[in-house]
């Protein structure tokens, strides 16, 4: 004999109404606030047991058909999902309870709130997995990775621009739930007066940030893993968040600038095409030095060593001193950090051939001994003494005295004058 749907389902909703009714005689004696807190706690026990039971039972058959990406979504759904249970659960039995005036609106009010909390988590929530998914798929850990930093660099900062116009947006709603203050913000936008511009100024360090977010996700002037130059130190930028920039220096400090100081102010992007780069060796050496031996000992060095990315290799006398002549030895190198390392062992090379090879060609100083009495100018014979003092023998007339002292003068002479 067929079974009526219709007289089974119809029968079910008396039992339940039955059921719903006795309960609402048993406990209508009760005070109100026991029956509210009562209500509540079976609202959030029940709710909890329900999610943990859903949650495993989707986890479990999940991880038996391997699908990784929606169990991403599960976990990062797990709290958002349990807040939705309770609220359910609350609102549901909360229409049972006999309660009515003040109380019940304020029933009302939190409930409202937390559905519009629910709401905005579920909104960053689902922002973030779908930030993840997209940054599971880059590659940034390969050598060219580029394109790979690129795109995580945008996704990244566009991700956390993202969840903080959905929490502004999430807070104005709350906010503007209760009618004093959805007063105040409409005169507040209405009137331009003090406290607008107060509150204008007040988040203006907020908004150039995000703005300057957005703009470098757009232009990229850096990006995620991106070696730099700023404020005079070397280092790897490490993260960018929606108002900083972490740069990890060298020495593994962190230097942290806020984001518009990229828009701003300049600064050096040693990957910002690709992350080839050309290192420069200087050193002094003598200018009896054998620079062609030296080139060729240069493309000997760098041909062995497995950081030169056999593209750029070159060595030029850039300076001459008085002294000494300046050579720059050009390398290249697939990244900063080899290009780094790959100078300073052909710097170390270099030297040790320059001083083992050729020792007189170090740099060194040169003096000059100057004999003072083969550059002094001839003197007069020793016994001529009146012509090497012509004052003294008497002999300055009206002559002058270049002429009397270049005058031999007779002994006789001077003899019978006297």
């Amino acid at each position: 004999m067929a079974i009526d749907a219709n007289r089974i389902h119809s029968s079910i909703g008396n039992v339940m109404q039955d059921w719903i009714s006795s309960v609402a005689t048993a406990i209508s004696p009760m005070p109100v606030w026991i029956i509210v807190v009562a209500t509540l706690l079976v609202a959030v026990v029940a709710g909890l047991l329900l999610h943990r039971l859903l949650f495993l039972t989707i986890g479990k058959w999940l991880r038996n058909t391997e699908h990784y990406v929606w169990l991403l979504v599960l976990e990062k759904l797990r709290a958002p999902s349990a807040l939705a249970a309770v609220i359910f659960f609350t609102t549901s039995l909360l229409q049972l309870t006999p309660i009515s005036g003040a109380l019940a609106a304020l029933l009302a009010r939190v409930l409202q709130i937390a559905l519009i909390a629910l709401l905005t988590w579920i909104a960053i929530v689902v922002t973030e997995i779908f930030g993840s998914v997209y940054l599971r798929r880059l590659q940034v850990d390969v050598e060219d990775n580029l394109l790979a930093r690129k795109h995580a660099t945008q996704a990244r900062i566009l991700k956390r621009a993202a969840v903080t116009v959905i929490a502004v947006i999430g807070t104005a709603f709350v906010l503007m739930s209760f009618d004093a203050v959805r007063q105040y913000g409409v005169s507040l936008f209405a009137s331009a007066g003090v406290a607008g511009l107060a509150v204008g100024l007040a988040a203006r360090p907020l908004l150039s940030n995000l703005i300057a977010g957005v703009q470098i996700a757009m232009t990229q002037p850096i990006r995620i893993q991106d070696v730099i130059i700023v404020e005079g130190e070397y280092g790897t930028v490490e993260e960018i968040t929606s108002t900083c920039v972490v740069v990890q220096l060298w020495d593994w400090r962190r230097m942290v600038l806020p984001l518009n100081y990229f828009i701003e102010k300049p600064f050096q992007n040693w990957t910002r095409e690709n992350s080839s780069i050309i290192g420069a060796i200087t050193f002094n050496v003598d200018y009896s030095t054998d620079v062609a031996a030296i080139r060729s000992k240069l493309n000997e060095i760098v041909a062995e060593n497995p950081r030169w990315d056999r593209r750029i290799v070159n060595l030029q006398v850039t300076d001459a001193t008085a002294d000494t002549i300046q050579l720059r030895a050009l390398v290249s190198a697939a990244t900063s950090a080899a290009a780094w390392d790959l100078r300073c062992e052909v710097r170390e090379d270099l030297i040790e051939f320059v001083n083992t090879k050729m020792p007189e060609c170090l740099p060194r100083r040169r003096q000059q001994l100057v004999d003072r009495e083969a550059a002094a100018p001839p003197l007069p014979p020793a016994d001529n003494v009146e012509a090497r003092q012509p004052e003294k023998a008497g002999l300055v007339g009206s002559r002058s005295r270049s002429q009397v002292a270049g005058q031999r003068i007779p002994r006789s002479a001077s003899k019978g004058k006297s």
